[in-house]
């Protein structure tokens, strides 16, 4: 069936002042980019440095690093993976374990030394040879070896598929196709065109009676789509159903995209979670704007959403280059102070930026 945008959403598109729609300046995006970069990068997270929640920081600061002309991102990062010695986290089958990977692989694309694959080719080898069964329910004992919660599809499968990428070994690949539409069978609400979190939240409603569909955890997947899709062959007969599923969720995201820009930690009930969430949005915008870039999504109706959001980004940047209203770590919608930053929530930044540059003309 299909939606029609909300009248707010459409009436924005015809009305809002074109200096709100119009593509900002690459020169702009990059210092912003470059500003909240460095403040991380100043003030480190003291998560583990295989942990998830940097290696989306990673990931974004890969994003900057092939725009900037200032070698110091790409270092920073060379720093960190020969810090890890190339490893990836302690978990063999934990997917926030294997996000890592994601930078491993794009420095290694650059570089092409193969010290920079082993760890994970010895890891990802373990995992075929020794399959889990477990099934996707979210209160098992072994609910982290399969991916079994949304966010898993940002953190893993471009793991998978960058590494068979560089390997040429199709047995990655083939797992990530796999083990994604497992996930999607189960967590994807083919209705809604949205992913519930975990198993967990199927029962579950919020105030308004709606089902609960997380903000950021949508951007996950979102997130993880385009990351896909960036390096999926074009020729790969799976290629469309990820496409479709793109499309899908970009238009849902659309009709939930609130006035100002952001979405919600809530998707389905933005008014009782009005404080800005900016690590959901960041991942949004990235997605949207990645979209339109590639040629996946109609630029005139999906350019002024992202230039939307990432307008709406802005306003969450202090002037020292501190990220601020990043919903902290969870697993649902939840309240927050304002205030609140996490490495993740710059990583999303980053991300949004690289394709918000290109969106306006930045090479």
């Amino acid at each position: 069936m299909r939606r029609l945008l909300p009248l707010a959403a459409t009436l924005c598109l015809s009305t809002c002042p074109a200096a709100l729609r119009a593509a900002p300046p690459p020169a702009d995006v990059l210092a912003t980019m470059e500003r909240a970069a460095d403040w991380q990068l100043a003030h480190p997270s003291k998560h583990a440095t295989t942990d998830w929640t940097q290696a989306a920081f990673y990931a974004g600061a890969m994003a900057l690093a092939e725009i900037s002309p200032s070698p110091r991102f790409h270092d920073a990062m060379m720093k960190m993976a020969e810090g890890n010695q190339w490893k990836l986290g302690t978990r063999p089958y934990h997917g926030d374990d294997h996000a890592v990977a994601q930078t491993y692989m794009e420095l290694y694309f650059r570089h092409k030394d193969p010290k920079m694959l082993a760890p994970t080719i010895a890891g990802f080898d373990y995992v075929l040879a020794h399959p889990k069964d477990a099934n996707l329910v979210f209160t098992t004992k072994d609910k982290t070896d399969r991916w079994a919660w949304c966010d898993a599809l940002f953190m893993a499968p471009p793991a998978w598929l960058q590494l068979s990428i560089a390997t040429g070994n199709k047995a990655y690949l083939d797992f990530m196709v796999d083990h994604w539409w497992q996930t999607s069978a189960y967590l994807y609400d083919k209705d809604e065109h949205l992913y519930f979190r975990d198993s967990t939240y199927f029962d579950k409603r919020e105030a308004n009676g709606k089902k609960v569909f997380w903000g950021r955890g949508n951007g996950w997947v979102t997130g993880g789509l385009a990351r896909v899709l960036q390096y999926l062959p074009k020729d790969h007969p799976s290629r469309p159903r990820f496409e479709q599923q793109f499309r899908e969720m970009s238009a849902r995201l659309l009709e939930l995209q609130q006035p100002d820009g952001m979405w919600r930690a809530s998707l389905l009930d933005p008014s009782n979670y009005p404080l800005k969430e900016t690590s959901g949005t960041g991942f949004d915008c990235y997605g949207l704007a990645w979209g339109v870039n590639h040629g996946l999504l109609n630029r005139a109706t999906y350019a002024p959403a992202a230039e939307k959001a990432w307008a709406a980004l802005l306003t969450c940047i202090a002037a020292d280059g501190k990220l601020t209203h990043v919903q902290p770590i969870g697993a649902d919608p939840k309240k927050f102070d304002e205030d609140a930053t996490e490495v993740y929530g710059v990583g999303a930044l980053l991300l949004a930026g690289s394709e918000i540059y290109r969106l306006g003309g930045g090479k």
